[in-house]
């Protein structure tokens, strides 16, 4: 079983402005909620430290592996939870649309035997954090500008 936990929104700045901040993962705490200590280096193949903090769970820290990072465009890092019996494919997106204005995408896609535990829920409270980190990601884009 698997599925997907996405969230969108348009962010009225150019697709390098966005990724001025998103690339500087060690900064996120500052504006997110979600993320309250990164540290490591983009890199593909390297390994970077997140503790995680979804709303109404205890903090949990992984070590992602990177699969792709691309200026103004995307990271992916995998990692996996639940004793590995859940595998998490992460992804951070940006698509330029003009100049000056850009839609910015955050999700996960999850798979493994134990996703069918994943109750609605704790889905739900996933996909509020995602919509919170491209809020605060939007605000310090334009605070920025």
């Amino acid at each position: 079983m698997s599925f997907r936990i996405e969230h969108r929104l348009g962010v009225p700045a150019p697709a390098h402005a966005v990724w001025d901040v998103l690339k500087e993962i060690e900064q996120w705490p500052q504006w997110c909620g979600l993320y309250p200590a990164v540290s490591g280096v983009l890199r593909i193949g390297g390994t970077i430290s997140v503790v995680e903090q979804f709303p109404g769970a205890d903090p949990a820290t992984l070590r992602p592996t990177i699969l792709d990072w691309v200026p103004d465009s995307q990271i992916l890092w995998k990692a996996s939870s639940s004793r590995g019996f859940i595998k998490r494919t992460r992804y951070f997106e940006i698509e330029a649309l003009t100049d000056t204005g850009c839609v910015v995408s955050n999700g996960e896609i999850y798979t493994g035997f134990a996703t069918r535990y994943v109750s609605r829920q704790r889905r739900r409270a996933i996909q509020a954090a995602f919509a919170a980190f491209n809020e605060g990601l939007k605000a310090r884009v334009l605070a920025a500008a």
